[in-house]
């Protein structure tokens, strides 16, 4: 893997109106139909964006997320138009800062929920099992440990989190309070067709998708699609098949290694977030670079 380029904390683009900024993403505007997505290298922990980037990273999860888009898109349509940025942006000293970090979108309606599936038992799902033996809402058989398979993939969705605020796992009839039971009931085959999916092509290949989050909008005729991210090491749990065993928390390559870290730190998991020293965030580099080359086959200058 190459030297890292020059990280990109915040986008500042000259050709359209100030972005709405997520925790990585920066969203602008083209029209009325189409938004351009930034994929920035900011990370996120416990929701909250930690001030130090990870050089590259933004290329990274936009060359996984597209990966993932077109090789699933028989299961469901996803929000990309094939519109080279380039072409929206009217000012040359753009070019540089999106190449390789970004997508044109149709502009949808986004789901006010964000669609978890898990296949094994780690992170707030062990959280819940230990409390409740349940997970959404879902009931699991008694005495599973940490990190061990599902008998079958669970759908638990969650809520989308305001800026300062922590995600919240609900239940499935909670969902369908929010969005209906049709609507709840499409998010959740498709969110489990895509995980069976992915997790068997990942597999082959080396990695164990302990769990993931879909995000789902709607055309305006009521077409669900895919919108976001698809299975990047920043949505999902990239764990080592190689080295995988139940009771332990397994090697990975995501951020699980930063929320690890963090763990260690006298720290609230409020903002503002703390440093991270250099050698986590080449090592969380390394990680994600790690996860395209297994799944792709390709290796960027990231």
């Amino acid at each position: 893997m190459n030297a890292p380029r020059t990280p990109l904390f915040e986008s500042r683009l000259h050709s359209l109106p100030p972005p709405r900024r997520g925790k990585v993403r920066d969203i602008y505007q083209i029209d009325d139909r189409h938004l351009l997505i930034v994929a920035t290298d900011r990370i996120s922990a416990f929701d909250v964006v930690l001030p130090d980037p990870i050089p590259g990273k933004g290329v990274l999860l936009t060359a996984i997320s597209n990966f993932w888009f077109e090789r699933l898109e028989h299961v469901i349509p996803n929000h990309l138009t094939g519109i080279d940025p380039a072409s929206v942006l009217g000012d040359p000293r753009d070019h540089a800062i999106v190449a390789g970090r970004s997508v044109v979108v149709q502009r949808l309606k986004p789901l006010p929920i964000e669609a978890v599936v898990r296949g094994y038992l780690i992170g707030s799902g062990w959280k819940d099992y230990c409390q409740t033996g349940r997970v959404s809402g879902v009931r699991l058989p008694p005495g599973l440990e940490l990190a061990e398979q599902l008998r079958e993939p669970i759908f638990t969705p969650s809520t989308k989190a305001a800026p300062g605020t922590h995600d919240e796992n609900i239940t499935i009839a909670e969902v369908r309070d929010l969005i209906g039971a049709e609507l709840t009931a499409r998010v959740e085959e498709a969110s489990l067709r895509l995980y069976s999916e992915a997790s068997a092509y990942a597999r082959e290949r080396g990695i164990i998708i302990a769990d993931t989050k879909f995000e789902f909008g709607l055309t305006d005729d009521g077409e669900l699609r895919l919108i976001d991210e698809l299975l990047t090491p920043d949505s999902s749990r990239f764990w080592d098949a190689a080295t995988y065993r139940p009771g332990s928390s397994p090697q990975s390559f995501d951020k699980q290694y930063v929320r690890d870290y963090l763990e260690t730190l006298d720290w609230d998991k409020k903002p503002p977030g703390p440093h991270l020293p250099a050698v986590v965030i080449e090592r969380t580099r390394q990680k994600y670079h790690e996860a395209l080359q297994r799944l792709t086959g390709k290796s960027l200058d990231a």
